[in-house]
């Protein structure tokens, strides 16, 4: 398919605005939640490899992403039938667990309801609902795509109301589960991951750093080309659909996290005191150790080999160093 694009050439002396055809891919990949962590990073990895991708948002989608509201049936039928998507990956959610406990109508509303409807209006249409590690309980790891649920939080709850909305109104639909996300943040406390910089560049006041629960951290880079992979090989076998678990590899605690984060940039640790009991009024419930068990995607051949945490977690959190002159020493 070709556009008509306005393009300004210069040569000395002259100045022309010429019309140039411009290919645009064929398939087409609309992306929710496109301003958030995740969603930037789908957009970007099938954009970036032959998809023509449509990206929205509500409060910060504007200029780059279309705003829509997803709770509004009209709105998401319009855009829907404007563009026509081949796939649509749903990324939007409210997936802070501790402002689930305390606006939970609202959550509910974007993490169900509005998966509901999006489902409802994509007949037709491959859709990845992206879910979380918190369907489970952590009692008895590790967990396969059909080992029961049992969320401890209102968060996962909701995720997993949102599962079985998508699958009853779309059963072609894959529902892709995943634990705790880090990647190209554009504020530190926008993953739970990075958040722990803040307390790594202390140094100098001692900060206790949570140590009881096991967690995986996941880069969206990776998870981004899973939900590639899947749209791709979907558009040649209709087999895949359901439930699917995608999960980084290393195990570790937020304080483990936390002392590779220091590793990563040459900075102490000592600093840091590892809490092994969770505080009273430390907020929602978390599982112990909800490892995912990622075989069925890697027996499809659609898994991703994890960028160890250690480089990606460099990659994302260096544009935030104080002194930007460590990027040229720690790299020579």
């Amino acid at each position: 398919m070709n556009e008509k694009e306005l393009k300004i050439h210069f040569t000395p002396g002259h100045v022309e605005v010429v019309q140039e055809n411009v290919a645009i891919p064929y398939r087409r990949v609309l992306v929710t939640g496109a301003t958030g962590l995740l969603g930037r990073a789908v957009y970007k990895e099938f954009q970036n490899n032959a998809w023509h991708a449509l990206g929205c948002g509500y409060r910060r989608a504007q200029p780059r992403f279309l705003r829509c509201n997803l709770t509004d049936e009209d709105a998401v039928r319009a855009v829907i039938q404007d563009f026509q998507p081949h796939v649509i990956v749903h990324c939007a959610a409210e997936r802070r667990p501790d402002v689930v406990e305390q606006h939970t109508e609202a959550a509910l509303n974007l993490n169900v309801h509005a998966s509901g409807t999006l489902a409802k209006e994509a007949a037709g249409i491959f859709l990845i609902y992206i879910s979380t590690d918190y369907v489970f309980d952590g009692r008895n790891p590790p967990y396969g795509e059909n080992d029961a649920p049992n969320p401890l939080n209102v968060y996962g709850k909701s995720k997993l109301e949102g599962e079985r909305e998508v699958l009853r109104h779309s059963p072609g639909a894959a529902v892709l589960r995943v634990p705790i996300l880090y990647g190209e943040v554009e504020r530190v406390d926008e993953s739970a991951v990075t958040v722990l910089w803040d307390k790594v560049q202390e140094g100098a006041e001692s900060c206790s750093v949570e140590h009881c629960q096991q967690r995986f951290p996941t880069y969206v880079n990776d998870v981004a080309r899973v939900c590639r992979q899947m749209a791709e090989r979907r558009l040649q076998d209709p087999s895949i659909r359901g439930i699917f678990h995608y999960s980084g590899k290393e195990q570790m605690t937020k304080y483990e996290m936390a002392c590779v984060i220091a590793d990563a940039f040459n900075l102490s640790s000592s600093h840091l005191i590892p809490m092994t009991e969770q505080p009273a009024g430390a907020g929602a419930q978390r599982p112990q150790n909800a490892r995912l068990e990622c075989s069925r995607l890697e027996l499809l051949g659609l898994g991703v080999e994890p960028i160890p945490f250690k480089t990606a977690v460099r990659d994302s959190l260096w544009p935030f160093l104080y002194d930007k002159r460590w990027r040229q020493t720690v790299f020579h």
